[in-house]
C-alpha cells in the first residue's frame, strides 16, 4: 500500500523531540514525595533527591505544580536560634553529585493548595533547570515519618 508524503512528513514530526528533558542531561530525581498535611493546612512540601550525572554543575531553577497557587525553592536557616523558612533562586546539583530535598533543609514549597491532598495520590510537579531541560513527575503524597528513635549505646566490648 503506498503511503502519502504528507502522512509521513507528520509521522516525522511527531517523532522529533520538543525539548530536552532533565534524564537526557544527566540528572535523576528518585525518592520523590510530597508530604501529607493535617487538614486545613493551605501549604506543604515537596521532598526528593536530585542525582547529576553528568560532568558540569547543575541548577534546579523552578518548579511548578496546577495543585498549588504558587511554587517557590526554599530553604531552611538558623535566624540566631529560630528555624526559618525562606525563598531561594536556586538548588545546586553539582557535577557526579546530588542535592537531597529534605525536611529541614532545601525543598520545594507548594504555597495555596487548591484542594486538600490526600494520602496515595499523586501531584503533578514539573522541574525546570539551567539549561532549559524539564522533569515531569507525578509525586505520591506520604505521611510525614516519625523520626528515628536513638540508637542504644553499644554495648561495651568483651575480651
Amino acid at each position: 500500500m503506498p503511503s502519502h508524503p504528507a502522512v509521513l512528513a507528520l509521522a516525522a514530526l511527531l517523532l522529533l523531540p520538543v525539548g530536552a528533558t532533565a534524564a537526557d542531561s544527566g540528572l535523576v530525581v528518585s525518592d520523590a514525595h510530597v508530604r501529607l498535611m493535617p487538614p486545613g493546612t493551605p501549604n506543604s512540601l515537596a521532598f526528593m533527591s536530585i542525582s547529576n550525572r553528568s560532568g558540569s554543575d547543575r541548577r534546579l531553577l523552578q518548579a511548578a505544580s496546577p495543585m498549588a497557587r504558587t511554587v517557590e525553592l526554599h530553604t531552611h536557616s538558623d535566624d540566631h536560634g529560630v528555624m526559618r523558612m525562606r525563598q531561594i533562586a536556586a538548588i545546586d546539583i553539582p557535577a557526579g553529585g546530588r542535592a537531597e530535598l529534605r525536611s529541614g533543609g532545601q525543598h520545594v514549597m507548594l504555597i495555596g493548595l487548591r484542594q486538600p491532598l490526600r494520602e496515595g495520590e499523586h501531584v503533578p510537579l514539573t522541574l525546570r533547570f539551567d539549561d532549559g531541560s524539564t522533569q515531569q513527575l507525578e509525586v505520591p503524597v506520604r505521611r510525614p515519618q516519625p523520626a528515628l528513635a536513638a540508637e542504644p549505646p553499644a554495648a561495651p566490648d568483651r575480651q
